[in-house]
Formats: C-alpha cells, structure tokens, sequence
C-alpha cells in the first residue's frame, strides 16, 4: 500500500493523504516526478525514453518519459525521481545532477485492461545530462521492458500527430524543451 499526499493546485501538501489505488480510481490531485534523460548531439537533443511494461496499469507498451513516479506521502520531488531513476533503471546519480527545470499537470481518464484510470498529477521536472549507457542500465522488469533514444524533436512531432508509439506527457516534453533551448541560447 503506497500513500501519497493530496496536494493543492499549486503542489503543495494538504497534510491529508490517499492511497496510490483510490487517487486513480477517483482522480485526486497528487504529485509525481519525472526525469528526462538527454545527451546533446550535433543539431539538438536526443531523450532516453522507456517503454512501458505490458504490465502496467497505464499504457502498456507505450514509450515514455525516461524516468517518472509518484512522490510517497512525507517525501520530496527530488527523493523520488532518484529512487525512480536507480529502481527503474539502475542509474545512480545525485541531487546535483539533476536539474529540476519546472512543473506540469496530467489529467485524463482512460480505461486501461478494462478499468477506468483517472490521472489527476502535478509533477516536477528534472533533466539529468550526466552521461549514461543503456548497456549499463539495470532494468525493473515489471516496470521498464526497454530503454531506446529518439530524436527529441522527431518525438515531439511525432506525440502531434499520432499516440501510437509514445505515452510522453506533451506538457512535460514542452517543458524540457523549452529548457534546453534556453540552455542552448
């Protein structure tokens, strides 16, 4: 059982606090983290994208974000997208090599292996361009069947057009994308 915080509009804990189950059931806003993975390449960025296991309870099989998860109730942003990094992928990095680079809502409702999933999230961003190796990578199988890069913009035209191959959130892909072109400038 994993509680979460319900938290405001703005983030902020309420002191109140729900279980990961009944916040998707009923849609109650909680915080999560996500982490994208990039490296720079001659004309732009490629981003590290997992994807999805078919055992998840939302868009199985589908990439996305490099790293993303829910923030326990009591802890902070940070905390969880380095517990997501290492549980997920066996990347090991720290504090001051993420770069949180802004905030995001998801909200959607959605059946998924026959029930309705309602995502009521605010998540906090961060980048890690520390260099990493897929080879190295240490996949949670029950999370994570593989890790691939991609082009960032050729995803990000691509999320336009069709949801077919990628569960990337277009807000948070916004946001890293206007992160490393302000980075670039």
């Amino acid at each position: 059982m994993e509680n979460l915080d319900i938290v405001d509009e703005s983030g902020r804990p309420t002191g109140k606090t729900v279980e990961r189950d009944t916040a998707h059931r009923e849609g109650i806003l909680h915080r999560t983290a996500h982490v994208w993975i990039v490296r720079k390449k001659q004309n732009g960025y490629d981003v590290l994208l997992q994807k999805r296991s078919m055992e998840k309870e939302s868009f199985p099989g589908l990439y996305d974000t490099s790293s993303a998860g829910h923030i326990p109730a009591g802890d902070e942003p940070v905390e969880s997208a380095l517990r997501e990094l290492s549980e997920e992928l066996g990347v090991q990095a720290s504090p001051d090599q993420l770069r949180q680079i802004g905030t995001f809502r998801i909200q959607y409702e959605k059946e998924f292996h026959g029930h309705l999933f309602r995502d009521n999230e605010f998540t906090t961003v961060y980048v890690l361009e520390s260099p990493v190796r897929t080879e190295d990578m240490r996949l949670q199988e029950s999370e994570v069947s593989e890790v691939r890069w991609f082009d960032l913009e050729e995803v990000w035209e691509e999320i336009h057009r069709t949801r077919e191959r990628f569960c990337v959130p277009a807000a948070g892909l916004e946001v890293l994308r206007n992160d490393l072109i302000k980075q670039s400038s």
